[in-house]
């Protein structure tokens, strides 16, 4: 028998322990982030935005090795934050919603708008109760006949329409169309302290079957679980919509509001920095039936928007796996699967 020499034996052995101890791909290519500091998100206060800033977080910190930190705010100081370069991330833009100062902040070239997250829509709601007691409600502009039906109970001669929380961008597009409408006599247009406020205050008066007219957007988990109508308005059209998100809008025209293809801020700056995490970003997209689900899991488990995020990446890896390289994917993944 050939004994073959001790230098090859060894040779072989090494070479075994090499394939048998080797680091599995996501080991092997671990990640580091384009950038030297964590990355910035605005953490804008309502339900859709946070399970995104969570989604988008939870993949830049394990798939692309980054750190990341939020910082809370309202719609239009965070939008002056994302220009000055204070946070690099919104993970929801609605253009339409504020579309003078977004805008102005695309023509400084300081922001940019990526990808299409999803379509978003916005409304004032009634309870399908409401519109059963009283069928000729139908337009916005009937409730200029339902005001004691919907009374401000710090103001019984008017009505109230509960609005946006105070400090959001759609607190101006509602004013000027209360205006437009020509309901400012009769009607008190209540600006909630916060989100949860304002969602609190609807859940309360829908669970005691009391009648309440608000603004309200989708995709949302709340629009999804209650049986509402939304008032009509007339056809959309653009120069007057242009004109009901101004401030200084000085004569308001009723229109519908404008649908809302959602995108993802970020600044120019960051961006050009860190192009595979703006190229993620720009591939990001969410079916509107992933993302009613998701939302409508968090508010029917009580759980946190980061929870949500896990709970998205976990049921929905055939879409969220299309918006990075396999090998960012694999660590997500393996991420998850540690949990």
């Amino acid at each position: 028998m050939r004994i073959k020499p001790l230098s090859a034996a060894i040779h072989g052995v090494l070479a075994l322990s090499a394939l048998l101890f080797a680091p599995t791909a996501a080991q092997a290519a671990k990640p580091v982030c384009e950038i030297d500091r964590p990355v910035r998100f605005s953490g804008l206060n309502w339900e859709s935005n946070l399970v995104l800033a969570g989604i988008e977080r939870y993949v830049m910190e394990h798939g692309y090795g980054c750190k990341t930190s939020v910082e809370i705010g309202e719609t239009l100081p965070m939008l002056a934050a994302l220009q000055r370069g204070d946070v690099d991330v919104t993970p929801e833009v609605w253009p339409g919603q504020i579309e003078v100062a977004w805008n102005k902040a695309l023509a400084s070239g300081r922001v940019q708008g990526l990808g299409h997250v999803y379509d978003a829509g916005e409304g004032w709601y009634v309870p399908r109760y409401t519109v059963q007691r009283h069928p000729d409600l139908k337009t916005a502009a009937d409730l200029a006949r339902f005001k004691h039906v919907f009374a401000d109970p710090e103001d019984p001669g008017r009505g109230r329409i509960y609005g946006c929380p105070a400090g959001w961008a759609c607190g101006t597009l509602n004013d000027n169309l209360l205006r437009a409408l020509g309901l400012e006599r009769d009607y008190s247009l209540f600006a909630p302290g916060s989100g949860a406020a304002q969602k609190a205050a609807i859940l309360s008066a829908y669970r005691r079957q009391r009648d309440i007219v608000f603004y309200y957007w989708t995709p949302t988990a709340l629009v999804g679980a209650l049986d509402l109508v939304k008032l009509e308005l007339p056809a959309f059209d653009q120069a007057a919509y242009t004109c009901l998100t101004d401030p200084k809008c000085a004569h308001p025209v009723a229109t519908a509001f404008k649908p809302n293809p959602v995108v993802t801020g970020v600044n120019t700056a960051f961006a050009k920095d860190a192009p595979q995490l703006a190229a993620f970003l720009a591939r990001l997209t969410i079916p509107g039936d992933a993302i009613d689900a998701t939302l409508g899991w968090l508010e029917n488990e009580g759980k946190e928007p980061e929870d949500a995020a896990r709970y998205f990446l976990k049921q929905y890896g055939p879409v969220w796996r299309q918006w990075m390289p396999d090998d960012v994917a694999t660590r997500v993944q393996a991420a998850l699967d540690r949990e």
